[in-house]
Parts: structure tokens; sequence; C-alpha cells
């Protein structure tokens, strides 16, 4: 196995990869290994020059446990992948009141992906297939880091709470009507609750989102506001690590642990990503963010 090197890039969380690669993580196990443990100290993980394929990057992904299918009306529904583009089939690009523009805008809200699923994410992995000339930055903050600067007083309250995820509902602040009658059938409001423990170093991140909309035993409106005041102590400028794309970038993060977003680009530039995304298990900690199960 090469050497692993690790270069921090964000204030206290994100590190650039080298010396070992997507495909010697997809067959070595002491190369999985490696990264695995630079995944859960960093969070954010960037790797450049990679000879990304869908092929490669399912590999990569499955290492770290089971892929989720993409969603229902989105496309790449029933595959592995999540396409990000504003690309049509026929190579045009799309209006801007064109759904796909309408989703980018959405992604722009500082979320953290598949909170409003069961079983929520562990960890995606994006990458970069074709990318504007400037613009479409993704922006990563750390909730590890949110938890810690909460108040001694707010973070005791929050460790026993429980908030509700709904895909619809931060859709709802781009379009009334951009999740579908089908997509609010299939994703349905769900519960988890607000820390999230990594069992493998103990350390805990507030876990909420653009897509949260209430919280167990308070007020809707109350609990609205609470959740624009935890966005904003989260994404503050100087939390904030900004990743701008290269050809052959992969960035994998830890949906557990942060929230991103991406930034806008000229809309006459074409911009073609692809995601998977691997589903948490009870190693990950998903055991103690289930409601029924944390009150047994």
């Amino acid at each position: 196995m090469n050497t692993l090197n690790v270069i921090p890039l964000g204030p206290g969380f994100a590190a650039e990869i080298r010396g070992i690669g997507m495909a010697e993580v997809a067959n070595d196990a002491a190369a999985y290994a490696a990264v695995r443990a630079a995944f859960e100290e960093h969070s954010v993980l960037v790797f450049r020059r990679q000879p990304v394929t869908d092929e490669l990057q399912v590999a990569f992904s499955r290492r770290f446990g089971p892929l989720e299918t993409a969603k229902a009306a989105s496309r790449g529904e029933g595959t592995p992948f999540s396409i990000l583009t504003n690309v049509e089939p026929d190579g045009s690009l799309v209006t801007p009141d064109h759904k796909e523009a309408l989703r980018a805008r959405a992604n722009q809200l500082w979320h953290t992906d598949s909170c409003f699923k069961i079983p929520p994410a562990l960890a995606s992995v994006l990458s970069a297939r074709t990318i504007p000339t400037h613009g479409g930055e993704t922006e990563f903050v750390s909730m590890r880091s949110a938890w810690q600067r909460l108040a001694p007083e707010l973070r005791a309250r929050l460790d026993g709470a429980y908030a509700w995820h709904d895909y619809a509902h931060s859709r709802g602040k781009i379009a009334p009507h951009l999740a579908s009658e089908r997509e609010r059938s299939a994703m349905p409001p769900v519960s988890w609750r607000m820390r999230w423990r990594n069992p493998a170093n103990g350390r805990d991140a507030l876990y909420m989102a653009s897509h949260t909309f209430g919280i167990d035993g308070m007020p809707r409106e109350e609990a609205l506001r609470l959740i624009d005041e935890l966005t904003a102590l989260a994404t503050q400028p100087d939390q904030v690590y900004q990743h701008r794309w290269q050809a052959g970038d992969v960035v994998m993060w830890d949906n557990r642990a942060t929230l991103h977003r991406g930034r806008p680009w000229p809309e006459d530039q074409p911009r073609y990503m692809i995601r998977t995304t691997i589903s948490a298990t009870d190693d990950d900690g998903l055991d103690a963010m289930w409601p029924q199960r944390s009150a047994a």
C-alpha cells in the first residue's frame, strides 16, 4: 500500500487525501482502513485527479456501506446515481424555471443528504464530470464544531431532543410544488435525534438541516426560529470550507457531521456531477438516533 498523506484544508475539518486513490480503496483492505480512519477524523475528504468512472465510484462507495438508491422522480431513479446537472439528454441546457434548475437552487440551501429518508445517509461521494469555468463550488461546515459552540444549557437541552425532517419542506422554500406528490408520498416526514454521536471516536455533532421543520415538544414557529438560529451559528463565514472543483475531483463527506451547499454558476455553462450515497447503519451510530429505540 502507498503511504497515505492527509493534508488539512478547512477550519478544523476537511482534508485532501494523497498517496491513496479511489481504486486502492476499492481493492485493498488496508487502504480502505486508512481512508476510513481519515473520514472519521476529518469529515470531508478530497481526492484529486481521479480516473473516475461509474463503476469505480460504485466500488469505492460500497467499501463504506450499503448504497442508497436514487430517490423517486429524480434523474438516476432506481440506480445508485444521483445526477446533478443542468444538461438535458439532448445536450441543451435547462431554462431557469426548469425543475432541475429549481432543484439546483434548493441545493444551495445548507443541508445534509437524506436526513428525510429511512435510513439516513452516512456519506456522500460526489464526482466532477463536467464543471463550469467558474462558480458551482460546494461549501461545507462542521456540525461537530457547531455542537461544541452551543451554549452549555442549549447543548444539554438538544442532547435528548428529536427533530423532524421533510424533503418537501426544503423544496417549498424555493417553489410551492417543487416536491411532487409522488415524492411526498415516497418520502414522508421522519424524526431523528438532534445529537449524532460517532461510535468510532465518541465525537458529537448537531444533526439538522434545511429539511428540518419541527422539534418534538416545541411549538412549530418556535422550533423554526431555533432551527434558523442553529443554522446561522453553524454556517458563520469563518467556519466554512469552500471546495473549488477541478476536473477529476471526487469529494466525500460525512452527512452525520457536516452541512453543505452548492453555489451558483453561469446559466449558460454546463455542469454535470454524479453522487453516490452510502446509507447509515447501526455501526455508524444510527441505533441511537431512532426515537423508539433511544427511548427504550
